[in-house]
């Protein structure tokens, strides 16, 4: 078992503000913007006036197309332009990333093994993997490496409930909704050198 460094593992998370800023910003990052409503203007129809200005007693109007009425544009719709994103500052979110990860090393959610290796990249040897090093295969596992390869991903790719990602890709969110963080060794290294300023 490997030493895990107090400053990143070891912290007293006492305000969670911070980590839920940054899992709300991962979350609003990620919307995208297509929703279109079409006004008045772009509704197809409505260029003739419905009745006449005055004498039939009925309120004024000049298009069918009209907000109020079925069938016409919407106001103060969506114009597809929203942006949803939410700027953190960097120092913030590697913060984040080490009270999340204190966090799940509280609740023994962290594993830390020798290496990932997968020979054959088959999904049978990146399970034996886990359950030879007690990881419950059907809890959801966030497998941190140090370098994706193309023998780990074709391993991994089959199984529904686990993530892989590069230590440096970290974030508050993949680690807030996993069961078992899985580092191997050389992951744990890079993800000390990231959140601890050494990485330019």
């Amino acid at each position: 078992m490997a030493n895990l460094n107090k400053d990143i593992f070891g912290l007293k998370v006492e305000n969670h503000e911070l980590v839920k800023l940054c899992y709300d910003a991962y979350l609003a990052n990620s919307r995208s913007s297509h929703a279109k409503t079409l006004k008045r203007g772009e509704v197809r129809g409505g260029g003739k006036k419905p009745w006449r200005q005055k004498g039939t007693g009925r309120a004024r109007f000049g298009s069918t197309r009209n907000p109020i009425w079925r069938h016409g544009g919407v106001a103060f719709g969506r114009t597809g332009n929203e942006n949803f994103t939410k700027k953190i500052a960097k120092s913030s979110k590697l913060l984040a990333v080490r009270q999340a990860l204190s966090m799940k090393n509280a609740d023994k959610a962290v594993v830390v093994i020798a290496d990932f290796a997968a020979k054959n990249g088959k999904t049978k040897e990146a399970l034996k993997i886990l359950s030879d090093n007690k990881v419950d295969n059907k809890a959801n596992i966030l497998l941190v490496v140090a370098e994706k390869d193309a023998l780990t991903l074709r391993a991994t790719n089959n199984i529904a409930n686990l993530k892989l990602v590069r230590a440096t890709y970290l974030n508050v969110f993949d680690i807030m909704n996993a069961d078992a963080i899985v580092f191997t060794e050389a992951a744990l290294k890079a993800t000390e050198k990231w959140l601890m300023g050494e990485e330019k």
